[in-house]
């Protein structure tokens, strides 16, 4: 839901009728995780998916039967393995959802739509068991130390129990994860492309500002005329966390010695430099006569990108972003047909016990598992 708040906050603000189905838990394999969610709106428009289109129109029934009768909703689409492909489910497994409608008086919902709509950190908890399904919560008052420590990656989570006994999703959005690219080269303007589109937000740094146009540079959050060195001396310790990725594409030693040491000494998750394997080891050897040491030297990714064996900046771009998503969640880059087990390892939780009660049916005498609850 957070994810869709700059869409979601002007309809609600027109008084548009809109109900958001949000996957609330995963068991098996499903194409999208907790906290994935789409929004219906009164008069049928869809925005969004909670599993790539498997059970899409379950989903956009339970929507409208919530906003008929202003009731949160839960239901649970597929049921094992075997028979998971009845319900749509073509990975198999189940998903747990929680139907709710939208509403200006939730202010709680609205506070977070709003953080989330400005890419600040944004968290709100819905109760999705028991009869105050539905019910929204302040995350800081609704769960305690141990359960506040599990959502210190500021991923959705379930928390089983956590409201007096009853279940609570807790719905996050962590503001975009930062691309800093240093050079504004071709790659740098082919890396900002798909760096953007896979949701980061990107700064582009060049010491030549002819090169940085917004019209090379279209999906840049921000260009910096600087020397790269000196642009990531001045970056505090807020703007930069895990998961930043610092990648210097400058194709000039003079610069590249600098700016490496400088972005190896931040706080960042990823540091890559491209370059030609007679490149990496002068380069190596520089760095190594400027002080770093062979400990903070490996972490350096150079050559930068996985083996795609593609030669075109496009390629490139592709081959240095999956090497930075491969590090980031710690994948291995193999193919996914030569590897085994889970295919999305965070994305599965245990199957609850027990049988989901069936309350009711859905307009169209369908019959998901579902329990009611008052909304808000």
């Amino acid at each position: 839901m957070l994810d869709m708040a700059r869409d979601l906050l002007p309809l609600v603000r027109s008084g548009t009728a809109v109900a958001t189905v949000t996957v609330a838990r995963v068991a098996s394999s499903a194409p999208r995780g907790v906290g994935a969610a789409m929004a219906v709106t009164g008069d049928g428009a869809v925005l969004g998916s909670i599993s790539g289109g498997c059970v899409e129109g379950e989903a956009v029934v339970l929507a409208h039967a919530v906003l008929a009768t202003g009731r949160a909703q839960t239901a649970r689409f597929g049921f094992d393995d075997a028979t998971a492909h009845a319900a749509g489910l073509a990975c198999g497994g189940q998903v747990d959802v929680v139907a709710q409608r939208l509403d200006l008086s939730d202010t709680r919902t609205m506070r977070a739509l709003e953080d989330a709509a400005a890419d600040r950190h944004a968290a709100v908890a819905v109760v999705v068991s028991g009869p105050e399904t539905g019910r929204t919560l302040d995350v800081a008052t609704a769960i305690d130390a141990t359960a506040a420590a599990a959502l210190s990656d500021r991923a959705s989570r379930l928390l089983p129990g956590a409201s007096r006994g009853e279940d609570l999703l807790v719905l996050q959005h962590a503001p975009r994860a930062r691309l800093i690219i240093l050079g504004a080269g071709e790659h740098a303007a082919a890396l900002c492309h798909v760096g953007a589109a896979a949701g980061f937000a990107v700064t582009v740094c060049d010491p030549w500002e002819t090169l940085l146009t917004t019209a090379r540079f279209p999906a840049a959050d921000q260009l910096v005329a600087a020397l790269p060195h000196e642009y990531l001396g001045r970056l505090t310790g807020s703007e930069t966390d895990a998961r930043t990725a610092v990648c210097v594409l400058t194709h000039d030693e003079r610069l590249d010695v600098a700016a490496i040491r400088r972005a190896l000494s931040l706080p960042v998750g990823f540091v890559g430099a491209m370059g030609a394997r007679a490149t990496v080891a002068r380069r190596a050897a520089r760095l190594r006569d400027a002080g770093i040491d062979d400990v903070d030297l490996a972490r350096l990714h150079s050559p930068l990108g996985l083996d795609l064996s593609g030669s075109a900046p496009e390629e490139t771009a592709l081959s240095v972003l999956a090497e930075i998503v491969a590090s980031r969640h710690g994948g291995s880059g193999r193919p996914l047909r030569e590897a085994t087990g889970p295919i999305h390892r965070d994305r599965v939780t245990p199957s609850p016990a027990g049988p989901v009660p069936r309350d009711g049916a859905l307009p169209d005498g369908s019959a998901p598992s579902c329990t009611g609850g008052t909304h808000p």
